[in-house]
């Protein structure tokens, strides 16, 4: 058994498609209407037989208080794996990127946290 698919919540899939493949890197893999939403979903260009990211449209009523009690904790929502914290912290702040959480080093692992502007915490991880 393996991991296939993990999925974000997001205002707007447009919007969301830009920032995760312009601004974060990754691909596109699927897009199938679903009346006025789409499966949506991104992969690493690093491995695009990999696990997919779904765009998932925020429209159920849950969704928001969940995504602002975790926002109002600082909980990320999820959490990508990179090389260089450090460094992918930097190229993403210069690209315009807001982060909450700058790189920090915790014994084995650092890690980073950034808004995703589509109403997520993301949290980057380099582990040693």
């Amino acid at each position: 058994m393996r991991i296939h698919l993990s999925s974000v919540f997001v205002d707007d899939q447009d919007e969301a498609l830009r920032f995760y493949t312009e601004v974060l890197g990754f691909v596109k893999k699927h897009e199938v209407p679903l009346g006025a939403d789409r499966w949506l979903t991104v992969v690493s260009p690093e491995d695009r037989d990999g696990t997919e990211l779904f765009l998932e449209p925020s429209g159920h009523p849950a969704v928001k208080p969940f995504r602002e009690a975790l926002v109002a904790d600082g909980i990320p929502y999820t959490q990508f794996a990179v090389d260089d914290v450090q460094a992918e912290f930097e190229r993403l702040r210069a690209l315009g990127v807001r982060f909450t959480q700058e790189p920090v080093e915790m014994g084995p692992v650092t890690t980073a946290v950034f808004d995703d502007t589509c109403g997520n915490l993301i949290q980057i991880i380099h582990q040693k």
